[in-house]
């Protein structure tokens, strides 16, 4: 599995990025206040965005360093990535939506990869569905196979759950965890459910306010956090045991 370090700063009109911290794989996620740079970080991960400072690494592969002057563009990083929505392409079926994902193949690698992704997230009966017939659940399986199709090197996910009934959510945590657990890539995904954070992370990264950042096992985390905003960040929450299974 292949450890995620990222390290990056960067100044906004009324805020400045300035965050470092490193996974060991498995399922990372970022969690805490909005506003604290937790998408921007995934931003940099993917090469959207670029910071002014800062080196971001996936394993031995370096996606940016700004010493080095070494920046990796988007399409060459080859990690997934699954906004809140899903984004899907509205006039395509889901078959096709796949698909697109898998430019420069022949088209028998592309309908065999696309049949093997409708099997993995278990929606082949949506295979000519457009994204307009969807649910939300059915689209961010949609979603997830489409990510998965090229098999990324890591996938990245910003909130995907967050429009999500309770009943969908919890049927979508299981479905990502085992789907990472199958594919042993590493997952970085950021949640604003505490909750979930915990049922998922194997590294739980807390981002507060202040920029302040804190990494750890979820266990590790709520029993003794670092500083006293991360204590108010955690203090209303109390897990039950369950829900730390993964760590």
């Amino acid at each position: 599995m292949s450890e995620i370090c990222v390290r990056v700063a960067h100044r906004l009109p009324g805020f400045d990025l300035d965050v470092a911290w490193r996974s060991p794989g498995g399922f990372t996620v970022l969690f805490g206040y909005s506003g604290a740079g937790k998408s921007l970080t995934l931003s940099a991960l993917t090469g959207v965005f670029r910071p002014d400072e800062g080196r971001v690494s996936l394993g031995e592969i370096v996606f940016f360093d700004s010493v080095a002057g070494v920046f990796v563009p988007p399409q060459k990083r080859r990690i997934g990535y699954v906004p809140q929505g899903g984004e899907l392409f509205p006039h395509m079926t889901v078959a096709r939506n796949i698909g697109y994902a898998l430019k420069g193949h022949t088209s028998a690698e592309r309908s065999e990869r696309v049949a093997e992704m409708l099997a993995a997230l278990k929606i082949e009966h949506l295979r000519d569905r457009l994204p307009g017939t969807l649910s939300g659940g059915e689209r961010q399986r949609a979603a997830l196979a489409r990510a998965l199709a090229p098999k990324p090197r890591a996938l990245v996910l910003d909130e995907p759950f967050s429009a999500l009934d309770l009943p969908v959510r919890v049927e979508m945590r299981e479905l990502l965890r085992t789907v990472q657990r199958e594919l042993d890539i590493p997952v970085a995904m950021v949640t604003h459910d505490l909750y979930e954070a915990c049922a998922l992370a194997d590294t739980l990264v807390v981002y507060s306010g202040t920029g302040t950042v804190q990494v750890g096992s979820p266990r590790e985390l709520l029993a003794d956090p670092g500083t006293p905003e991360i204590r108010r960040l955690l203090r209303a929450v109390d897990m039950p045991p369950q829900v730390f299974a993964r760590n």
